[in-house]
């Protein structure tokens, strides 16, 4: 059994390090910041301090250039209560050994991170499954960096092949691992198909979109059940399906994860069949938060994976959620109201037009324009039926 460092035990203090390189900038670059501070908080971490730097490209060896790593070094010694440090890109096993090396405190990178979460949420068997196998996935090429101990079961002879290096035998280890959760995996995903096709009757709608935009919310309001939602990132791993009757059309109705930016690539992988709803949906309602400064990124982040998922051509309800807070923060309080409105039709008119009127203004929190939306969506429904069962005109009224 090969142990893994546990990343938070208790609330640490972070440090936070981002690079400006490519075609990023530095705006850009503190805007993933501030998304980096959000995790490390989720997980139990609190950010007290970021550096950013810019390079044409990361260094080989420590990832920032020598000075900046002298200066996250000096800060760390003069305040005496860092924990860890999170780089927001990805480190290779031997940066992160350089690193930790010089700054004699743990550092993780974004993925890191974002499995450390991902490993506290998962409940079920096969969430547990896939993020049990993107951790293996991510940490077999960083092995010589990351791993503290082998502690090898059965031992003795036959486990070590000869001439094998302890570094090598971690390796294979890993790898029969690995091996064996994708088997575990199967079979788990064999169980779930068997459940979906017993449901294929039905139109499925799936909620995609980034993480924390308001998904469970709203699944809640539109299935009138309970689902677990909070104000953390990946609050939900597992897909939620339940079955809502519009106007008697009945349909299944599913939450799913949400996207981020700089997803380990690992764990798309892995997740791709809890991800199966969102490929075998009917419809999808990808849920924005209008409210936050960058949802057009994050707007594009979610379209990006779903072509990943071969889903990016279903039919397609955007959903701006968080309307409500979105003019509190974005419109002065001064500001005459006839302004507002003007300048919200025109945004309402321009996303019109880019989504081919497929689009709703709400605001899951305040019950608003819910309505507009339920017809949307049974709309989008009983088209999908109609396709589907052009004789059966029961299913549509």
């Amino acid at each position: 059994m090969i142990e893994k460092k546990q990343l938070f035990t208790q609330e640490e203090h972070a440090v936070l390090v981002g690079l400006v390189y490519k075609e990023q900038t530095e705006i850009q670059v503190n805007e993933y910041l501030d998304e980096l501070a959000f995790l490390a908080e989720t997980a139990g971490a609190k950010a007290v301090k970021r550096f950013t730097q810019k390079l044409p490209h990361p260094d080989s060896k420590t990832f920032v250039g020598k000075g900046k790593l002298e200066e996250i070094k000096q800060y760390i010694g003069l305040k005496g209560n860092i924990n860890v440090v999170i780089f927001d890109d990805e480190l290779t096993g031997s940066q992160i050994q350089n690193i930790e090396k010089e700054l004699q405190v743990k550092t993780i990178d974004r993925s890191d991170l974002i499995l450390d979460i991902f490993a506290g949420r998962a409940k079920t068997a096969q969430a547990k499954t896939q993020v049990e196998l993107a951790q293996y996935q991510y940490i077999l090429p960083r092995l010589k960096g990351m791993w503290k101990h082998l502690e090898r079961q059965g031992g003795g002879v036959g486990t070590r092949g000869p001439g094998e290096t302890e570094i090598e035998t971690d390796r294979r280890i890993v790898k029969d691992k690995i091996s064996l959760l994708r088997k575990r995996l199967t079979e788990i995903d064999k169980q779930a198909f068997t459940q979906r096709k017993d449901r294929g009757e039905f139109i499925r709608v799936a909620l995609v979109g980034y993480t924390n935009v308001g998904k469970s919310t709203l699944m809640t309001l539109l299935s009138k059940s309970e689902v677990f939602a909070e104000n953390k990132l990946f609050a939900t791993l597992d897909t939620t399906t339940r079955k809502v009757v519009f106007e008697q059309t009945p349909f299944l109705l599913s939450d799913t994860v949400g996207f981020i930016r700089k997803l380990p690539h690992h764990l798309v992988e892995s997740f791709k069949s809890t991800l199966d709803e969102v490929r075998e949906a009917d419809v999808l309602l990808h849920v924005v938060d209008l409210s936050h400064p960058q949802y057009e990124e994050q707007i594009a982040v979610v379209n990006h994976t779903l072509a990943e998922l071969k889903a990016g051509d279903k039919p397609t309800i955007t959903v701006f959620n968080k309307t409500d807070k979105y003019e509190t923060e974005a419109f002065d309080q001064w500001l005459e109201d006839e302004v507002k409105k003007e300048i919200m039709d025109d945004l309402k008119q321009r996303w019109q037009n880019e989504t081919k009127g497929n689009c709703v203004f709400v605001s899951a929190t305040e019950k608003m324009n819910i309505d507009n939306l339920r017809q949307t969506i049974l709309n989008a429904v009983r088209d999908a039926y109609r396709i589907r069962y052009p004789y059966k005109v029961e299913f549509f009224y």
